[in-house]
């Protein structure tokens, strides 16, 4: 087995979309060759994303492809985690079907034309009016609320909760405005650029929370911990790592959380960050993360 590193810290935490996934797809060769490199040296790595296991194909395919396994991923905020070579599903949190359909209807009861989906642990639902992109494999619904009722003792639950505002590409003023419908049960955020899309969990699921745990799993301390994220949804991760790197062109909430900045994703930043802490045994100290007004 390969030696642990003697940088104080074992294991890196990685955001995916914005951080080292391009809206493309695609992650670059040299990001791809650190993250086999600090596996290399006997960090632990682990990828840590909003997505369901089941939209983790680009992340299977870069590092399989330069012969890197990618092992266990925390999927969909926390709510869920699995081994993506075997392809199963080794744990799962449910935001419950009452939740989900509270929240379905809170949400409508301030933003009326609202859009819904949701992650189950067989696949994802949706209204047709949702759909982000094409060629996307999804159950087309009506209703999506009424389809979770249905479906109630079937289902037990959804990974995630997705609700879109289909007239508007803003974000930070779509959560401002539906974030207050979401059930007491669930907890609300959102991690995608250029579209209006809020991300629903059960209350208590967080990337952090799912992370802390993984981590206690193999012995291994918060202050042992490097985490990369780049957007709202990366927050408790960033604060919980014994030090957060959020991209430098990231969102303003990421970089407030953050304990320094990594250079852009254009400029492969989190690679860059790994480059030197195997070079060095230390992490760089980047920037200082600017606190938001």
């Amino acid at each position: 087995m390969t030696p642990a590193p003697d940088s104080g810290f074992r294991l890196i935490a990685s955001d995916l979309d914005g951080t080292i996934l391009s809206h493309d797809f695609t992650i670059s060769e040299r990001t791809v060759a650190a993250f086999g490199a600090a596996r290399a040296a006997g960090y632990e790595v682990v990828f840590v994303t909003g997505r369901p296991p089941w939209f983790m194909t680009p992340l299977l395919e870069h590092m399989g492809a330069a012969g890197h396994t990618v092992g266990k991923v925390i999927g969909c905020n926390g709510a869920v985690v699995c081994d993506l070579e075997k392809g199963t599903i080794l744990e799962s949190e449910l935001l419950g079907v009452e939740d989900a359909v509270a929240s379905i209807e809170g949400i409508r009861a301030r933003v009326p034309h609202a859009a819904f989906a949701a992650e189950t642990l067989s696949g994802a639902i949706a209204e047709p009016r949702f759909l982000l992109r094409e060629r996307v494999e999804v159950d087309l619904v009506p209703d999506l609320a009424a389809v979770l009722r249905e479906r109630a003792g079937e289902l037990e639950g959804v990974l995630k909760l997705h609700a879109r505002d289909p007239e508007s590409s803003d974000a930070d003023a779509f959560f401002a405005a539906a974030s207050p419908g979401v059930s007491a049960g669930g907890y609300a955020t959102h991690s995608v650029v250029g579209y209006a899309l809020m991300e629903v969990s059960r209350a208590g699921v967080n990337k952090a929370a799912t992370l802390a745990r993984y981590a206690a799993e193999l012995g291994i301390a918060p202050e042992e911990v490097i985490a990369f994220g780049d957007m709202p949804n990366d927050q408790q991760m960033l604060r919980w790592a014994g030090v957060g790197y959020a991209m430098a062109s990231g969102h303003p909430a990421a970089r407030a959380a953050a304990d320094r900045l990594a250079p852009p994703f254009e400029d492969d930043g989190v690679a860059a960050v790994l480059e030197e802490l195997l070079r060095t045994g230390r992490a760089p100290r980047g920037h200082a993360a600017p606190v938001e007004p």
